[in-house]
């Protein structure tokens, strides 16, 4: 499985919008890269190996010299001191923090539960705009400079892509549809909930952006998406305007983005959020366990749509908490405040 940060609709978007012919070159190669990504997808999630006792990271850094072959030259491995290379010194510590997120607050031993070696590569490609996991790594683009900063800056873009290992291993989501958005959205939920367990941020206090920081200076956006209020994160003549829905009422039938799945997953997103706050406190806490049972308890359909998850995290939020809990209240007004049904899994 390949899922890449930034959505097809964006970059399709610059190849034709933006002002400067480089940037529209490299939109398309990051386009025809993705595109050749994609067509080699796995959908069959590898066999967890046996579970080790010692909840203890093993990094690797590569760095790609800005080819577009992997893994690259290791720089850095575990206990290896900083290079001096921002870039890979920052890919190094965002895997440490995201995988201290789920030891800490999940007892979660890495992206398989069972001690899965981390590995990614920096500097990929000539201005590569995007960052993705591709079923066994992490890889990142350097970005142009002029429509997107460095992609190892924001914490949540690694813990985005390193939580499309974490569905690969505990549920296996079909990367298409509902399904596919769903995949989506688990990972900007746990991406976000990294970087406010790193910020020690309540969910009062998170800014509930996925990708803040990455858009360069002179876009008018703040982020990739928001969380809060889809559809809100940029809206840049270069960019476009976000597409995201908040509301069923809006879905988005297409064909584009594996069946729009970065732009749906915001009616999830969305859900999440409403669900969070409403609990309160630390939304890695409730909120979050409840979608880390759901994720993975093994009972997720792997075309699960949006009313069978729906109905799965009133279940989970039910189990922990009992039923008629403000917990599981909250989680299922969260559902039908974004106008998902909580329904047994149907046709998408």
């Amino acid at each position: 499985m390949r899922c890449h940060i930034v959505p097809p609709h964006m970059l399709e978007r610059i190849a034709r919008e933006a002002d400067d012919p480089a940037i529209r070159g490299r939109a398309r190669r990051t386009l025809a890269l993705t595109s050749a990504q994609f067509a080699e997808r796995r959908t069959a999630a590898a066999a967890a190996p046996s579970p080790s006792e010692d909840f203890v990271p093993k990094r690797t850094i590569n760095d790609a010299g800005h080819l577009e072959t992997l893994p690259g030259r290791t720089v850095r491995a575990e206990g290896a001191p900083a290079t001096g290379d921002a870039t890979a010194d920052r890919a190094y510590d965002w895997l440490g923090a995201t995988f201290d997120f789920f030891e800490a607050v999940y007892r979660r031993d890495s992206i398989d539960g069972a001690g899965l070696p981390m590995i990614s590569t920096v500097h990929y490609g000539a201005g590569y705009d995007n960052a993705f996991w591709n079923g066994e790594q992490m890889v990142y683009g350097d970005g142009d400079g002029v429509l997107f900063t460095d992609f190892t800056g924001p914490l949540d873009v690694t813990g985005h892509e390193l939580v499309h290992g974490v569905t690969q291993y505990a549920a296996n989501l079909e990367y298409y549809g509902q399904s596919g958005a769903l995949n989506e959205s688990v990972s900007d939920v746990f991406g976000s909930l990294v970087k406010q367990w790193h910020l020690g941020h309540g969910a009062d206090q998170a800014d509930w952006l996925i990708g803040e920081g990455l858009l360069a200076s002179g876009v008018n956006g703040v982020a990739l998406r928001s969380m809060k209020e889809p559809g809100t994160a940029y809206d840049d003549p270069q960019l476009g305007k976000d597409p995201q829905p908040a509301h069923m009422d809006h879905y988005v039938d297409t064909y584009r983005d594996n069946g729009g799945v970065h732009i749906n997953s915001g009616i999830p997103n969305r859900a999440f959020f409403l669900a969070a706050t409403a609990i309160g406190g630390n939304a890695w806490q409730k909120a979050g366990l409840i979608w880390y049972d759901t994720l993975t308890a093994g009972s997720l359909a792997a075309d699960v749509d949006f009313a069978g998850f729906a109905a799965a995290t009133v279940t989970a939020a039910t189990a922990r908490y009992g039923a008629g809990s403000a917990e599981a209240e909250a989680v299922s007004r969260a559902w039908t405040g974004v106008g998902v049904s909580l329904g047994a899994n149907e046709t998408q």
